[in-house]
């Protein structure tokens, strides 16, 4: 089921990784991103990738809970086809990590500050970026009104941008990331279309 989006992203990691002059534009990107440290963005970024999950998954839960209370079928889908697009997501960024295996850049790089205390796993894709860029990409194309997008995709940027500053992802684990949960979102919401589309055709 993942293989054509695990292709694509191995694809990429090749692309920008080859030649090595690859690897230094990652790192010569990061190296600005990471330094110049603030209070404002230690609590902006810090906020933005710690609220990630909780924010990925409550949005569901919390659409499909008005779903029940209204008693609308609609909102009930939407709740099922974005928490569904969350998991494929995940499942897509852990089976590429695996298969990369790239270290985080802190640990190839000493000069590189590392400020996130949950870091483990593999860095390419980044999983914080995919998770929000697929729960920006989920309501911006279910409700597409300019304030759901603006500040969906501003959060999405900032848990991005927070994964570089914070030491634990390059440029191109970012990129990737946003590109997986992106996709995912997207193709979540055209098999539900899709399914609209046959249960209308049998009423």
């Amino acid at each position: 089921m993942y293989k054509g989006p695990v292709s694509i992203l191995l694809l990429l990691f090749i692309v920008l990784q080859c030649p090595v002059s690859g690897q230094n534009a990652d790192i010569n990107l990061l190296k600005p991103i990471n330094k110049n440290e603030t209070t404002f963005k230690n609590a902006w970024l810090g906020g933005a990738a710690s609220s990630d999950i909780p924010l990925s998954l409550g949005i569901p839960v919390g659409i499909a809970i008005a779903g029940f209370i209204r008693h609308d079928d609609h909102l009930k889908q939407d709740a099922l086809y974005m928490g569904a697009g969350f998991f494929i997501s995940s499942a897509i960024t852990i089976s590429v990590k695996k298969l990369v295996n790239r270290p985080r850049p802190f640990v190839t790089y000493p000069f590189i500050i590392k400020r996130d205390s949950e870091s483990g796993s593999e860095s390419f894709p980044s999983g914080h970026t995919a998770t929000a860029f697929c729960t920006a990409t989920e309501l911006a194309l279910r409700y597409p009104y300019w304030y759901v997008i603006v500040p969906s995709y501003l959060f999405a940027t900032s848990v991005g941008w927070a994964r570089m500053y914070q030491g634990v992802h390059y440029p191109s684990d970012v990129l990737a990331g946003a590109l997986a949960g992106a996709g995912s979102a997207w193709l979540g919401w055209k098999i539900q279309k899709w399914m609209q589309g046959r249960s209308h055709k049998k009423r």
